[in-house]
């Protein structure tokens, strides 16, 4: 009904006639804001008797936006996720005149597991796209968070004596924290270090056949939370880029319903983005925010593993890992007696090591 375009007197007649609406010129749909109206979320948390105890900001993408040096570029949330089509283009399929500039309704974004359980129990779930469909959507997912999502380097490896130093940066590429939206969404690094027989002798970020980070201190016991790290000396350790909610108690929780706050923010930040002036909604939390290695430009992460200088060379391996639903998560649902609750753990765990 909105679009970016004059709109002809014949072109409104049509639509009109075929749908009872009336295509109207707006130029706002090009703008991020139209995207804050729906993702920007504040959760409100219930007492005991149902009274508002709390608020949670549970969404916040267009506040770190705004926040970025995206906002100053006039990067728009669309620019990304609704991709120009690079050729003039009809702007209907009844005498549609071609357009430069139509976006594509693609709306690309990181959540390629909830599409794969879809994909897999479309019969249970009732999807109606098609099986191609949704193989084409999942596979515009997998390569937008390969390719457009963030960027790693190692940027030192060497022996000392017995200890081998390896430096590793990361950076993210989008115009808000990553990963943003629902906060069971987590990335971490994992690294691996092998050496000249291929023998794994270091390894931080592993996952687990259950979708559990070993090493993680918030997947081992609900109650505790995995702490940022600035250097890494141990395989228990491993350096996770997550929203950590509370509840009124202080305690870690995965219910919206419950959260007042979060106990850890050190997801990574969009380029220009202050850690310093960022207002309370979209703050960093925890140790990422006296990390000075922590900032617009990135993390950037000490390894020291010990290795037997016999041993080498080593090789070393380093990447990005990403989770939309973390085994937290998943796992806390278990404790809720439905049917619902039930089959999605059913799901979730026939697939957490995929």
């Amino acid at each position: 009904m909105f679009g970016p375009f004059k709109i002809e007197r014949g072109m409104t007649t049509i639509m009109r006639s075929a749908t009872g609406f009336v295509p109207t010129e707006a130029a706002h749909v090009r703008q991020s804001e139209l995207c804050a109206t729906c993702h920007t979320l504040i959760t409100k948390a219930r007492g005991g008797k149902g009274e508002v105890i709390g608020e949670l900001p549970e969404q916040m993408p267009f506040q770190e936006w705004q926040h970025s040096a995206y906002m100053g570029e006039q990067r728009s949330c669309q620019s990304c996720h609704m991709p120009a089509v690079e050729e003039d283009t009809p702007i209907a399929s009844v005498l549609g005149a071609p357009r430069k500039g139509l976006a594509r309704h693609n709306f690309i974004g990181g959540n390629g597991f909830m599409q794969r359980m879809l994909h897999r129990y479309r019969a249970d779930l009732g999807v109606v796209a098609t099986p191609a469909a949704m193989e084409t959507a999942i596979a515009a997912t997998t390569a937008s968070l390969q390719t457009a999502a963030a960027d790693l380097s190692i940027e030192q490896a060497q022996r000392t004596g017995e200890r081998l130093l390896v430096a590793v940066h990361v950076r993210n590429l989008t115009g808000h924290k990553l990963p943003t939206g629902y906060p069971s969404r987590r990335a971490w690094l994992h690294l691996a270090v092998r050496d000249r027989n291929g023998r794994m002798v270091f390894e931080s970020g592993a996952i687990g056949p259950t979708g559990a980070i070993e090493g993680n201190d918030n997947d081992a016991e609900p109650h505790r939370v995995e702490p940022h790290h600035t250097a890494i000396t141990a395989a228990d350790q491993v350096q996770i880029y997550e929203s950590v909610m509370n509840d009124s108690t202080g305690q870690p929780t995965t219910g919206l319903l419950h959260a007042v706050g979060y106990l850890k923010d050190n997801r990574l930040l969009p380029k220009g983005f202050d850690k310093a002036t960022a207002a309370d909604r979209i703050a960093v939390v925890g140790g990422a925010k006296l990390d000075r290695d922590f900032g617009a430009d990135g993390d950037r992460v000490e390894y020291a593993v010990a290795v037997n200088p016999a041993d080498g060379p080593f090789q070393v391996d380093a990447e990005l890992r990403f989770q939309s639903i973390g085994f937290r998560w998943a796992e806390n649902l278990k404790a809720y007696n439905s049917e619902e609750a039930r089959r999605f753990v059913g799901y979730y765990e026939s697939m957490a090591s995929a």
